[in-house]
């Protein structure tokens, strides 16, 4: 019976872990649209369970999380320079990321778990200066107006 029953606990646990994806977002010089000092994705949507992979593909780069401007729950983390860093999505909420050395620059990024935006506050009063404040604001503003419509019931009138 305890065979069994440590055999369905791993079956199950490789299960959530099959569902979960690895995202990876670029840390870059210039995007394609000439924009300079920014992350390959800025609005990046993940749920639970997810991965999120951040990449130098240019040099004097890393990626971190913001302190106060993350899920409460979520593991903070920091990338060291020129190097890959990933942490996984633990909580649903909002997520800062700034590349430390560009954040002043505008060089953020925004995650976004579930689709809440509750903690959406404690990202604009987190300590991001400069173009990276902007950002932000901006990136909140379009995961308020690009959060997928909740499904309504039919309408089961006759």
């Amino acid at each position: 019976m305890r065979k069994i029953l440590l055999a369905s606990t791993l079956l199950i646990g490789s299960s959530f872990a099959a569902l979960a994806d690895t995202i990876e977002i670029e840390m870059l010089n210039k995007n394609e649209a000439g924009d300079r000092m920014v992350f390959g994705q800025e609005l990046i949507r993940a749920e639970v369970g997810d991965v999120i992979r951040f990449v130098p593909t240019d040099k004097s780069h890393n990626a971190q999380s913001v302190k106060g401007a993350l899920p409460d729950g979520q593991e903070a983390f920091k990338g060291k320079m020129n190097a890959a860093v990933e942490y996984t999505v633990t909580e649903p909420g909002l997520t800062a990321v700034v590349c430390l050395p560009h954040q002043a620059l505008g060089m953020v990024a925004l995650v976004v778990v579930g689709d809440d935006l509750g903690n959406a506050d404690a990202i604009l009063d987190a300590r991001v200066p400069g173009k990276g404040k902007d950002k932000l604001e901006a990136l909140i503003e379009e995961a308020r107006t690009t959060a997928p419509a909740a499904e309504q019931p039919a309408d089961q009138s006759s």
